[in-house]
């Protein structure tokens, strides 16, 4: 039990003391607490991109979403004029059944 103990804080110690490089992540930074008008500049174009970035890939996402949902819509008018069509076919053989019962009944 003992060796299994100082091996897990072997690796966790390795693990630990591992360097790890720092990564810059884009986003939104406070591009005003920049003190030189070079990196406060920098800084505001790196968000300028991220937003166009992000605007662009909304932009895609909700096209997709509508030419689904029309996709969705034109499949569900002809479902709907296919089952209108049967009402109607499945009300005239009802006439023509009444008709006939009708006739057969007044004989």
């Amino acid at each position: 039990m003992k060796r299994f103990c100082r091996c897990t804080m072997l690796i966790v110690l390795l693990l630990a003391s591992s360097p790890v490089a720092a990564q810059d992540i884009p986003g939104l930074e406070n591009c005003m607490a920049e003190k030189q008008i070079e990196r406060r500049t920098g800084c505001f174009q790196s968000n300028d991109d991220f937003l166009q970035r992000a605007i662009a890939k909304l932009a895609r996402d909700m096209q997709a979403r509508m030419a689904a949902s029309s996709r969705e819509l034109a499949a569900a008018q002809s479902e709907i004029a296919a089952l209108k069509a049967a009402m109607e076919k499945l009300k005239d053989e009802l006439v023509q059944m009444k008709g006939k019962s009708e006739a057969g009944g007044k004989k």
